[in-house]
């Protein structure tokens, strides 16, 4: 069973010293400081340094690391979560299967696309066994395939997609986000390393359409 995270109010700021950094703020440099340093080289020393809070902090506010990498990936996985719904459980229960799984991989796609760190954070974790890996396919990337599955299932049973285990189809669409996370080696094969907003989104659907071809034949329609 993973160690779960319990948020305290923020602090009152000192009078005379400098206004203590916000949760918003915590969590984003937390998340930034995990991806640099990985898990187990941020030390609970490191980790307050880059916060700028004192040493005892995070374990006064969170608990522990764990408590605090949790937190970090529960508030950047907070829009992609929210992002991802009107596509993962469409209103319409009658939208065509195809067009739904079009839709899902063309949004988590764009979502890349706009959160490299969270991106990197999760290649990362997903090379080695921990608890940190089974917070993320428990909370998050088991319920995202769960939720297509019976999709993907029509979709093989009518034909129209070849026999396809849920672990290939999310090796499948998983793989491309690399492109999409500043790597050095796409930077090493040309990858401009300054990029704008826009440019990284028609990437991203170009890179879907690739992938949804592949999967689904010619291009169905948009959801």
């Amino acid at each position: 069973m993973t160690e779960r995270h319990t948020r305290r109010g923020p602090g009152r700021p000192s009078a005379n010293g400098p206004t203590p950094p916000t949760d918003e703020e915590i969590l984003t440099h937390g998340l930034a400081a995990f991806v640099e340093l990985g898990y187990d080289g941020a030390s609970m020393r490191e980790l307050a340094r880059r916060l700028g809070v004192s040493h005892n902090f995070i374990n006064d506010r969170y608990g522990s690391k764990l408590a605090f990498w949790q937190a970090v990936v529960d508030h950047a996985l907070e829009d992609v979560t929210r992002s991802l719904a009107p596509v993962l459980h469409p209103e319409a229960a009658a939208v065509d299967d195809a067009a739904r799984l079009t839709a899902v991989v063309r949004r988590f796609y764009e979502i890349s696309a706009r959160t490299p760190l969270l991106n990197q954070l999760m290649m990362e974790e997903s090379h080695r066994a921990s608890e940190r890996l089974d917070y993320l396919v428990e909370r998050y990337i088991g319920p995202t395939l769960a939720a297509v599955q019976p999709s993907v299932q029509r979709l093989v049973d009518s034909g129209r997609m070849p026999p396809t285990p849920i672990y290939m189809l999310y090796a499948a669409v998983i793989g491309p986000v690399i492109a999409m996370t500043g790597n050095p080696m796409m930077a090493k094969l040309g990858q401009p390393a300054d990029r704008q907003e826009s440019e990284m989104v028609a990437r991203a659907n170009e890179l879907a359409r690739v992938i949804l071809d592949g999967m689904l034949g010619p291009r169905p329609p948009a959801l």
